[in-house]
């Protein structure tokens, strides 16, 4: 089953299988993954990389997605294919004569999940290939409110939909909407369960995974909530996990953007300035075909 996900940015490994080049690897950022390998074994002339091209056929083997934007997703890309260069990595050993370059990228990436700011982002790590999978060393597992999840995914084109209200109260947009995926809009008399006051916009509101919770906030509240004091003075902007103001069960950060998609990118904007020192990506952005 091929797992469809909207807005979707992703950072991707992939592996060459050709015999004259078996085991190298390469790394590249994309928002629409079963695109993007056809790109690849097609060649430059169909959008693909030049370093990937004529040198097929690839392999997509592992991606790594849920980034708030392309930004981020761009910054995690860099610092993956330059850890020496990134300031936050430089803690790192380099590759040995030993090291397969695919073991290589895997040890990095493991690294990269549990090294901030990326440990406080809701990411899935998503093995495409079943041949490659590999166990994350028992001191570099992700973080708990990161997934671990297999098998093909799909990107799913969004459509811009502006639903208007008729008479009877129901909507006609011309569509279904997914209601697992999108949240029912807050009314205009929905308080915030921490703060009190009104919530102005659906997009800013995130709510209560749990069955026959009906808890809904501002997504800033709910964060700030979520921080203890300790983290505070840190200034971190995401929390990992926390108490739902209403019915007291621990939630985690993760589920809830999972739970009503889209609210994420907002409150991650703040923490996008704290990653300055690896704008060294923005040299590569015009080299790279979405």
């Amino acid at each position: 089953m091929v797992h469809e996900i909207e807005n979707f940015y992703g950072v991707y490994l992939l592996y060459n299988v050709n015999p004259k080049f078996k085991g190298r690897t390469y790394i590249g950022y994309t928002v629409d993954p079963n695109r993007r390998i056809k790109q690849h074994n097609q060649g430059v002339q169909a959008g693909g990389a030049y370093r990937t091209s004529g040198k097929g056929p690839w392999e997509m083997v592992l991606i790594i997605h849920g980034f708030p934007n392309d930004i981020s997703g761009l910054r995690f890309e860099w610092a993956w294919q330059h850890p020496e260069k990134s300031r936050r990595l430089k803690h790192l050993t380099r590759k040995t004569k030993k090291e397969k370059q695919f073991e290589y990228r895997f040890r990095i990436v493991s690294e990269m999940l549990r090294t901030a700011p990326w440990n406080r982002l809701a990411l899935t790590i998503r093995w495409l290939k079943q041949e490659f999978v590999r166990e994350f060393d028992p001191k570099l597992t992700p973080p708990l409110h990161m997934a671990v999840a297999y098998g093909p995914v799909k990107s799913k084109k969004v459509k811009n939909i502006k639903a208007t209200e008729t008479k009877g109260g129901n909507t006609d947009s011309g569509e279904d909407i997914d209601a697992d995926i999108i949240a029912a809009p807050v009314s205009k008399h929905t308080r915030c369960a921490v703060c009190m006051k009104l919530i102005m916009s659906d997009s800013q509101s995130v709510s209560c995974y749990r069955p026959k919770c009906s808890m809904i906030s501002h997504m800033t509240c709910l964060a700030k909530s979520f921080l203890t004091k300790k983290q505070e003075e840190k200034t971190h902007i995401l929390p990992v996990d926390g108490a739902c103001p209403r019915c007291s069960q621990q939630l985690l950060w993760g589920d809830i953007i999972r739970h009503k998609h889209g609210c994420y990118q907002t409150l991650t904007e703040v923490t996008e300035e704290e990653d300055s020192d690896d704008d060294h990506w923005a040299n590569e952005l015009q080299t790279q075909v979405t």
